[in-house]
């Protein structure tokens, strides 16, 4: 980007006398800004033509001129960041912030949050890590799962303020007596973001390479087929009855994107960037359903901006606070809440611990208020005695057995479980217990080699839309389990499971999934520890920003007032 190396240039000129009028040779002049000499005549045509500086030049070789300053560096910095802006070149506006932390907040902060960016309504969100790719299937950041959920739609789709899907690309659904004949009803105008008319051919195509994915291909077991029986209906065959198949095609995971196309799909949001430095969607004109308010979002990538050492706390992805850091006042903290996402700890039942001395470690976590006691920032993390509202932990009497010579523990992110496993191994220490912790460096289990072997785990359970679902779909999907269970004890924990997918009653398929939750806290092989406090603060004019599940907000519905004339 030429004009940034003309600024930079100019910056060190700048320094040279902090802005002051100066007497210079262009051999220092040159010297200063690692040039040539014919070089630096040129840099001073090109910035007084410019209208940065003045340069009166004396006649003779070596002779020394007069340069003055005309205008900051900063203020041709922000100039340029806005021309750029207002002419789409996102990544020239990113070049131009690599700039020091305190500088740069007060650079962006009048082009972050929500503005009418050339009558187009945008929100910029500052973000403090790169996103990973939006591959198919199951992904482990929530940013990535909330993008997902704005780019791609799934026959079915799940909404705010109700637990049930709700028709996407299929406007409605039909299911026979017997549970094992599916036909899920299109929509006519259907289109891709790039133009194409959607058909069912290709939801059809999309839907078969999802589930050849390991992961979906466990979600969708029960499928046997799916069949174009209408130029407009998909009809789902299964060898056994599944009443959570429209709540699996609601799942992110089973958005659908173009066969050959794998960024483009059919959301309210069209992928128009996607890189380590900004992430850009622009409103989809010819989307299905109600057509989103903003035109454009966009992440920018400053990390710079944010506390260095939270790496990827959980922190980080709760609050999404567009604005200066010191001064929040001005911000609107416009929803918050509870998350029903929880980290957890597994215990290897009928391994090193006995049933119980797994109860003991449950309540020596409880009951020593070791969660309470955390050295973390308030209003973070909640400690629960709860996997969901009413799903709650089991009281056992006192049982002061002692505990095994040693144990393993193994977690995964976010970080404040670094701080929760090592609390663990002081206390335990003082009853005789060494244990040994172990990190995995991930989000979650994939790819983790010592599932098979540790005594205990910590980690990290987002819940979606549907709470009762999400737990369903980890227990039958997330590689913990399988590694967690002997063969015996998993197999029976999937057969169970398809026999509660077979109650077509909503109260009882959720009361019979309870009872399996239940049992498996009732033997400590699974404990709730702490949920997230999500929060959403926005500046002042951004409105239509509600909390969802995974502590974003549905992009479709902000909207920002007309500004006034």
């Amino acid at each position: 980007m030429r004009l940034l190396n003309r600024l930079n240039q100019y910056q060190r000129l700048w320094q040279i006398s902090a802005g002051e009028t100066q007497s210079a040779s262009v051999t220092e002049l040159a010297a200063h800004c690692f040039c040539s000499e014919r070089h630096m005549r040129t840099l001073l045509r090109q910035m007084q033509d410019a209208g940065w500086l003045r340069w009166q030049a004396q006649s003779g070789r070596g002779k020394r001129g007069e340069l003055q300053l005309l205008v900051t560096p900063e203020s041709i910095r922000s100039e340029m960041l806005e021309q750029a802006l207002n002419t789409g070149q996102q990544q020239n506006a990113l070049a131009l912030a690599q700039i020091a932390p305190d500088d740069l907040r007060t650079l962006l902060n009048p082009f972050l949050g929500g503005l009418w960016q050339n009558e187009t309504p945008t929100l910029r969100i500052p973000y403090y890590r790169p996103l990973d790719p939006l591959v198919p299937g199951f992904l482990p950041g929530r940013a990535e799962q909330h993008l997902a959920g704005q780019i791609f739609s799934g026959l079915t789709r799940f909404v705010r303020h109700s637990i049930q899907p709700q028709g996407d690309l299929a406007h409605h659904w039909d299911v026979s007596e017997d549970g094992l004949c599916w036909r899920f009803h299109l929509h006519a105008t259907l289109h891709w973001h790039n133009g194409d008319t959607v058909t069912a051919a290709q939801l059809q195509e999309s839907l078969h390479r999802l589930l050849q994915l390991p992961a979906l291909q466990t979600l969708f077991s029960s499928v046997a087929s799916i069949e174009i029986t209408h130029p407009w209906c998909l009809t789902f065959k299964l060898h056994r009855p599944d009443f959570w198949l429209p709540y699996r095609l609601a799942s992110y995971g089973s958005r659908l994107a173009h066969p050959q196309q794998p960024m483009v799909g059919t959301g309210p949001f069209r992928l128009v960037t996607y890189s380590r430095e900004l992430v850009r969607l622009e409103s989809h004109d010819h989307y299905h359903l109600g057509h989103p308010f903003l035109k454009a979002v966009e992440f920018w990538i400053t990390p710079q901006l944010f506390e260095q050492d939270l790496g990827t706390s959980c922190r980080h992805p709760v609050q999404i606070a567009i604005g200066e850091p010191d001064e929040l006042r001005h911000l609107q903290p416009v929803s918050n809440g509870i998350s029903l996402g929880f980290c957890y700890l597994a215990q290897r039942p009928g391994a090193r611990l006995s049933p119980a001395q797994s109860r003991r470690l449950v309540q020596i976590i409880h009951h020593t208020s070791l969660v309470q006691t955390l050295p973390l920032d308030e209003n973070l993390i909640t400690p629960s005695r709860e996997l969901l509202p009413g799903w709650q932990m089991p009281e056992w009497p006192d049982e002061q057995v002692p505990l095994p010579a040693k144990l393993t523990l193994l977690y995964h992110l976010p970080v404040e479980l670094h701080i929760m496993a090592e609390q663990l191994r002081l206390y335990l220490a003082t009853l005789g217990c060494e244990l040994t912790v172990i990190f995995h460096d991930g989000k979650n289990w994939d790819g983790c080699t010592q599932l098979a072997t540790a005594d205990l785990m910590m980690g990290d359970r987002l819940i979606g839309e549907t709470p009762e679902y999400t737990l369903e779909q980890w227990i039958r999907c997330d590689p913990l389990w399988p590694n967690l269970l002997s063969a015996p004890q998993f197999a029976h924990l999937q057969a169970t499971l398809d026999a509660v997918q077979r109650q077509a009653n909503e109260r009882e398929r959720y009361q019979a999934l309870h009872d399996v939750f239940n049992t498996l806290m009732d033997n400590a092989t699974l404990t709730p520890l702490f949920n997230y406090q999500y929060r959403i603060s926005a500046p002042p004019g951004v409105e239509g920003i509600h909390l969802n599940t995974r502590g974003w907000f549905d992009f479709a519905e902000a909207w920002l007032p007309a500004p006034a004339r």
